[in-house]
C-alpha cells in the first residue's frame, strides 16, 4: 500500500505574488500548492521495527561485550542502519507543480513534468523520461491486492454482492453485508497512486517545460556511512 501526504512544495517558482501585465496594473499569479507525497506505510513500519531491533541488539553487544566485539558491532551498525533507512524510510515520490521527484534508496531523480513520457505499473511502478526508466520504490506493486480488487470488480459487474474474507483455513466466502460504497469498483493502492500521478502528469505536462532536464543525484548521505562501515568491518575482521 502507499500513503499519500501533503508537504510544503520545494519546487515552486520563487517570487510568488503578483505580476504586471502593463505599467501600473497588477495581476495575481495562480496559487501555489503543496507537493503530494506517496510513501509505503508498510515499508516505513518495517523499517522502524528493524532499526529498533538493530539498535537494541547493537547496544547490548557494545555495552556487555569485551575485546574486539564492541568495535565489530559498531562497524556493523554503520553498515546496517544506513541500508535499512535507504530501503524503508527514504523512498518517496514527491509530485510538485513543476516536476516529479523520485527518492529511491541510493539516488534521487528529478523529472520535469514536460519530460515525463509515461507512468506505468506492471510488476513494478516506473516512470519513463528521456528514454530511460526509473523505478518508484515507494509505490510497490502488490499482485495480491490487484487480484483482490479484480475479483471484487467482477462480482460487482455481475450484480453479486462483494464477498467477505474466508475462514482461517480458506473456507467458503460468505456474502458481505457491505454498505453502498462497497458496491463500487476498487483499485489496488499502487494502481490508484499511479492513476493519480498520471492525472498530475496530464495536468502539468501540457504546459510544462523540460527546463533542466532529468537530474539524478546520488544519496551520498547513505552511501558514505555504509561504505565507511564496510571498510572498518573488513579491517577489523582481517586483523583479528
Amino acid at each position: 500500500m502507499t500513503r499519500e501526504e501533503s508537504t510544503p512544495g520545494d519546487d515552486r517558482p520563487e517570487g510568488r505574488g503578483t505580476t504586471a501585465d502593463e505599467p501600473g496594473e497588477q495581476r495575481p499569479e495562480p496559487p501555489a500548492y503543496a507537493d503530494r507525497v506517496f510513501r509505503s506505510p508498510a515499508g516505513m513500519a518495517g523499517g522502524v521495527l528493524l532499526l529498533l531491533l538493530a539498535l537494541w541488539l547493537g547496544t547490548d553487544a557494545i555495552v556487555n561485550s569485551d575485546g574486539r566485539t564492541p568495535w565489530i558491532t559498531l562497524a556493523g551498525l554503520f553498515v546496517v542502519v544506513p541500508l535499512v533507512v535507504a530501503f524503508t524510510l527514504r523512498p518517496a515520490v514527491f509530485a510538485g507543480e513543476r516536476r516529479l521527484r523520485v527518492r529511491n534508496p541510493f539516488r534521487t531523480v528529478s523529472v520535469p513534468w514536460g519530460a515525463v513520457e509515461s507512468l506505468r505499473s506492471g510488476y513494478s511502478s516506473e516512470v519513463v523520461a528521456d528514454g530511460r526508466t526509473y523505478q518508484l520504490w515507494s509505490i510497490p506493486v502488490s499482485l495480491r491486492a490487484r487480484n483482490k480488487a479484480t475479483r471484487h470488480n467482477e462480482r460487482v459487474a455481475a450484480g453479486r454482492p462483494p464477498s467477505a474474507a474466508g475462514g482461517l483455513f480458506g473456507g467458503r466466502t460468505m456474502p458481505s453485508v457491505a454498505k453502498e460504497p462497497e458496491q463500487t469498483d476498487r483499485r489496488a493502492p499502487s494502481d490508484q497512486a499511479m492513476d493519480d500521478l498520471r492525472s498530475l502528469a496530464e495536468r502539468h505536462g501540457a504546459d510544462g517545460d523540460r527546463a533542466g532536464g532529468v537530474a539524478v543525484r546520488w544519496a551520498y548521505e547513505v552511501l558514505a556511512p555504509a561504505a565507511a562501515g564496510v571498510v572498518a568491518l573488513a579491517v577489523l575482521l582481517a586483523t583479528g
